[in-house]
């Protein structure tokens, strides 16, 4: 198991790719605190990860609170005793239209959650990983933040910014032992494609589909595949990197 005796922050693991990096990981051996604001599904992914033999506890909470933060940091120290990776998966978007259609309130929704978080998880964990001399950061950004599509301005700048705090936070913490890498996923099979295409039609879809080179949208599991890569001691001298995980979208 390549996550062995490992204890995890999942943020956003309610669903789609944090339920997949969640489950993923209490396979590889990690013991995981599922996190999501949207509390039966999260409550779910936790039960169904111990009813596979894993272990998981929810904790519910906001990624864009100092609080609920400071209070999910604890409560993986409380829970387990320990921690050594935040997974910031949790992630939001505005409906594919013009940018000056896009309202104050959903801007700054989408800088609090794809970009606060960052500051605040790191906030909280920063320091036990600096105690430790270890520990680890996955930020899941998007192919949005380094090929950008009309329609999706602000939600795209939101990804970029997440990109370029990550490879920023990965040159400071190198040299506490706390690596930070990215992950960029092509759009799939979750809560936030129909905000992505517009309007869910065959059409829109086919459309989607047609810029990835390898013809599909991405799954939870290839997602969770980079992450356990990340997560884990095989990636010991990788930090500041970003791993595109795309079907060949960004070539």
């Amino acid at each position: 198991m390549r996550l062995s005796g490992k204890i995890a922050i999942v943020t956003g693991a309610g669903s789609g790719f944090g339920e997949g990096i969640a489950k993923r990981f209490a396979q590889e051996g990690a013991k995981v605190v599922v996190n999501d604001i949207a509390f039966d599904n999260g409550e779910r992914v936790a039960r169904d990860i111990v009813a596979a033999g894993g272990e998981a506890k929810f904790c519910a909470g906001d990624v864009s609170s100092d609080r609920d933060v400071s209070r999910l940091v604890a409560f993986a120290l409380a829970a387990f005793g320990d921690l050594d990776i935040v997974v910031n998966n949790a992630g939001t978007t505005h409906r594919n239209q013009p940018l000056l259609d896009v309202t104050e309130d959903e801007f700054d929704r989408i800088y609090r959650v794809n970009v606060k978080a960052l500051f605040l998880t790191a906030k909280h964990a920063v320091p036990h990983f600096r105690k430790k001399k270890n520990g680890v950061f996955v930020t899941i950004a998007s192919t949005a933040g380094v090929r950008p599509r009309p329609g999706l301005t602000w939600y795209n700048g939101s990804k970029g910014a997440a990109i370029v705090t990550s490879r920023s936070m990965a040159a400071e913490l190198a040299p506490d032992n706390i690596r930070v890498n990215i992950i960029n996923p092509v759009a799939g099979e979750t809560a936030m494609l129909v905000d992505f295409m517009g309007e869910d039609t065959p059409e829109m879809r086919a459309k989607f589909v047609s810029t990835i080179p390898l013809g599909r949208l991405s799954r939870p599991s290839d997602i969770a595949t980079a992450a356990v890569f990340f997560a884990s001691d095989e990636a010991a001298f990788i930090t500041g990197a970003c791993l595109e995980v795309d079907g060949g979208r960004c070539i």
